[in-house]
């Protein structure tokens, strides 16, 4: 997958760091005032949950995910994606390496 790049935009320092640092992210702030998480997933099942509707796309990895209320889990990689509804979750595993991912909220 080429490189992606986000041009003009502020970047929050701080980091978003979830089950004890096996899921890290920074917040990318656009000047429309939409946002998006760029992160990384190690290894390890997790669950999130969602207020606002988001697109999940895999740049680099790869991980199985299942949204809330779905019996079946699904393979990701780079270059796909995924999209959990507002105001519900999703598990998502990933078995080995790192897995990377910009996560669009979606209004």
């Amino acid at each position: 997958m080429s490189e992606i790049v986000f041009n003009q935009v502020s970047v929050k320092a701080k980091a978003n760091v979830y089950f004890d640092g096996k899921v890290v992210s920074h917040t990318v702030l656009f000047s429309d005032g939409s946002k998006k998480t760029v992160g990384l997933i190690y290894p390890g099942p997790f669950h999130f949950g969602t207020q606002a509707a988001e697109l999940m796309e895999i740049i680099a990895g790869q991980a199985e995910v299942r949204l809330d209320g779905e019996a079946s889990w699904k393979e990701v990689g780079a270059g796909q994606s995924f999209t959990v509804p507002a105001n519900s979750g999703f598990d998502i595993s990933v078995k080995s390496g790192i897995c990377e991912y910009i996560c669009s909220f979606i209004p």
